[in-house]
């Protein structure tokens, strides 16, 4: 059923990727129609592949850091390409910097154009190695804005910055999330991010990487809540930034024990050094989305961790390679 009794046209950045793809699948669901950009660096045409039958999907290979215009009428503009794990963005650095800046520069153009909603998802990188914990959304955030990092963290706040002067310069109806820890199924293995990690560390007995010491914290939401609270958002007319992601903490060590014990795995811990500007503390304060939006997150973290554990065991053995 569509959302207040509307059928809207939606276009999407980044969806073929993990969290794009599922917030591919709740807009159709919903009944809207998406028409989906992906240059598929990080997407994967198999994480929607499922929604190429329905009439309401349609897909184009395209990076949206080139200009691009779109025929017909626009509800909404949904940025969520990014690269957004570690291993990817400090791969690529440049083509980081770039969909932060000149490709939120041209999806906001569409959306100046045809005067639909814009949704911009951001991150919790944006606070850096906070100093202020939880974090809240006037927390202005500890970067280093020339570390490794930066790429990523710079390319999101300077995203933040440009939707935010779209909003006040041209009027654009704009919302800003930013996405803490999440996790589920479509994630990519090999990017470095601590779920698939250890998940598949487990599944194939090898030692789980714990970088540090184990004692920073992470929280992680899974991906069906943080796409219900993105999907709310965008309907909402919140201008400032939002926290999206499950309060609960804990830490790395107390984490790969969890994935241990799910997974029956006998895998033993590796213990690496910390990597630059890592942060040490990370949870989300989400009193403005519950306050917002009536969001806050309902999957339990074991629940949400045996669908994904499932998931990469189905995965095809040379993915799993």
């Amino acid at each position: 059923m569509c959302y207040w009794g509307e059928c809207l046209r939606f276009i999407m950045s980044g969806a073929a990727g993990f969290i794009g793809s599922h917030l591919c699948d709740r807009l159709v669901a919903e009944g809207h129609h998406v028409l989906g950009f992906d240059n598929l660096l990080t997407g994967a045409t198999r994480n929607i592949e499922h929604l190429t039958a329905s009439p309401r999907f349609e897909f184009r290979e395209w990076d949206v850091c080139r200009p691009l215009d779109v025929d017909g009428p626009i509800d909404g503009v949904l940025h969520l390409a990014s690269l957004a794990s570690p291993v990817d963005y400090l791969a690529h650095p440049i083509e980081t910097l770039d969909v932060g800046s000149a490709g939120t520069r041209n999806l906001l153009e569409i959306a100046r154009r045809h005067e639909a909603r814009f949704l911009l998802t951001s991150t919790s990188e944006c606070y850096g190695d906070p100093l202020v914990h939880p974090q809240v959304e006037t927390y202005w955030g500890n970067v280093n804005p020339v570390g490794l990092r930066s790429c990523y963290d710079e390319s999101k706040r300077y995203a933040e910055a440009l939707t935010m002067a779209y909003h006040r310069v041209h009027k654009v109806r704009t919302n800003i999330a930013r996405i803490f820890n999440t996790y589920g199924p479509r994630m990519q293995l090999d990017d470095g991010r601590v779920v698939p990690a250890f998940i598949d560390q487990a599944l194939r007995r090898k030692p789980m990487t714990v970088f540090g010491d184990g004692s920073q914290t992470r929280s992680f939401c899974y991906v069906r809540d943080l796409v219900d609270g993105l999907y709310r958002l965008a309907f909402s007319d919140e201008r400032f930034p939002v926290n999206l992601g499950n309060p609960q903490e804990m830490t790395i060590l107390e984490f790969a024990e969890r994935i241990k014990r799910l997974t029956g795995t006998t895998a033993s811990l590796d213990f690496k050094p910390l990597p630059q500007d890592d942060p040490k503390r990370r949870q989300p304060d989400i009193s403005k989305a519950k306050r917002v939006l009536g969001w806050e997150p309902k999957v339990g973290l074991e629940d949400g961790l045996r669908e994904t554990i499932e998931y990469f065991q189905k995965l095809p053995a040379t993915l799993n390679a």
